[in-house]
């Protein structure tokens, strides 16, 4: 890599080794950590073969620039260059996953006044809802949630405000649904703890 960057494209080795080689390892791991922090999103989604391919490349960038590191240990910008790309790959991956808004998510709403405008609301939108009559500090409530796509969260969540702004709500993300209903499944993924229930039960 040194040498195409020196040889053929004409860079003396210092602004190689103080210039492109840190900002190299500075944009590879913004790459394998947004990566990673994208797919695990994937796997709490059960998205088995997605993850699998993401942590393909993941690995691969971050082979790529581990190596440039033990080839150039004398270079003290590169041990800035690491960290800081591994930082802003946090920043990065965090803002990507929100644009990809991937997943669920189960809103309740709590209000002591009329939801009939609501209820509207959701049928207009076809989304599965359970009403309930519940009783508060304050007397009687209405609690309402539903079970939807995250990136038809703010459309939700803006229709709310103008609806019920004093409503109380809370958002959870929700790892597993349902296709037909707003039921959340039991989460199926093996694990060490449920064999050894499984072990103790025969």
């Amino acid at each position: 890599m040194e040498g195409f960057f020196v040889d053929t494209l004409g860079f003396s080795e210092d602004v190689f080794s103080y210039v492109f080689l840190p900002l190299m390892i500075f944009c590879a791991r913004i790459g394998d950590v947004s990566i990673n922090t994208i797919r695990i999103i994937y796997v709490l989604g059960g998205r088995r073969v997605t993850a699998t391919v993401l942590g393909f490349f993941e690995s691969f960038i971050w082979l790529m620039a581990i190596r440039q590191i033990f080839e150039h240990l004398d270079n003290w910008i590169c041990y800035i260059a690491y960290p800081g790309g591994f930082a802003m790959g946090i920043f990065v991956g965090m803002i990507i996953e929100e644009r990809i808004a991937y997943g669920k998510v189960i809103v309740r709403i709590i209000t002591r006044k009329e939801v009939r405008d609501l209820i509207a609301y959701l049928n207009q939108q076809h989304f599965r809802y359970t009403r309930v009559h519940a009783e508060g500090p304050d007397g009687d409530e209405n609690l309402v949630f539903t079970v939807l796509e995250r990136e038809r969260l703010e459309d939700l969540l803006g229709k709310l405000k103008d609806i019920l702004p004093t409503a109380f709500y809370t958002v959870e993300k929700v790892n597993r649904a349902a296709d037909g209903g707003t039921v959340v499944q039991e989460n199926t993924r093996w694990s060490i703890g449920s064999w050894l229930k499984s072990v103790k039960g025969d």
